[in-house]
């Protein structure tokens, strides 16, 4: 795929921030702006994280929400049922929470980085 110059910065610049999710992927030539790119993440569900597997899901939740409430918090927000939960979907919740805020944390210096492109 042939991108173009502007493109090509963009995508280097939002490879180096610090995410789980490859911001980098998400970038096209026809973003220009901080919110058609979180748009664009989110169309494709790139805030998504899955954590698969008992014993990693625990370790996620020990060491972000050792008392549950946050994760439990999003998964009432989502409609699910106390049956319904288990440890995969908590951490999974959470870690999607937490890479969403990381990527608005990034708002104003992905803007500003935006502007400087002269978009």
């Amino acid at each position: 795929m042939n991108y173009s110059e502007n493109t090509k910065k963009a995508k280097s610049f939002l490879s180096d921030l610090d995410s789980q999710i490859d911001l980098a992927y998400y970038m096209t030539d026809d973003i220009t702006s901080y919110d058609e790119l979180r748009e664009s993440i989110e169309n494709d569900n790139g805030f998504d994280i899955e954590i698969t597997y008992y014993f990693i899901a625990i370790q996620f939740l020990k060491d972000y929400d050792s008392s549950l409430t946050d994760s439990i918090e999003l998964a009432i927000q989502y409609g699910y049922e106390l049956k319904n939960i288990n440890s995969e979907l908590l951490a999974s919740l959470l870690a999607s929470q937490i890479e969403r805020d990381k990527f608005y944390s990034y708002e104003n210096e992905i803007s500003s980085f935006f502007n400087e492109l002269n978009y």
